[in-house]
């Protein structure tokens, strides 16, 4: 291989390590925002019984978490929580939170263990709903 080979090779390979360096510590960037997000997320104390009957959508999205729920209220409790949609990492399981929380009648329920990211984004979607 010639010596203008060579240093063309070496060029390219230097832009691909430059470009995915770049990349890789965007993620990682974006990993530490959403774990910053999750951490902070906070509940407030609300009295469902002063929420007047109906049908209320909410949401709740951290980047790789995203939560959209429908919570039925009628005769002052939460009668239902649909789940519309939900993107999670590894927190399927966190889909049950919704049976606690209308078990419980209240948002700020135990997380689901293995899954407490997602349970908490989806309490959040919740209380986002009920806050409208």
């Amino acid at each position: 291989m010639s010596r203008l080979k060579k240093r063309n090779m070496l060029i390219l390979l230097g832009v691909i390590i430059v470009i995915l360096s770049g990349i890789g510590f965007n993620y990682l960037q974006q990993v530490k925002e959403y774990q910053n997000t999750v951490e902070n997320i906070t509940f407030s104390n609300i009295d469902i019984t002063k929420i007047p009957d109906g049908q209320y959508i909410g949401e709740c999205d951290v980047q790789f978490i995203y939560a959209k729920v429908k919570v039925t209220v009628s005769g002052g409790r939460i009668q239902d929580i649909t789940l519309l949609e939900h993107r999670n990492e590894r927190g399927a399981e966190a889909e049950t939170i919704t049976d606690k929380i209308v078990e419980e009648q209240k948002v700020d329920v135990d997380a689901v263990a293995g899954a407490t990211n997602s349970s908490k984004v989806i309490k959040k979607a919740v209380e986002n709903a009920l806050l409208q």
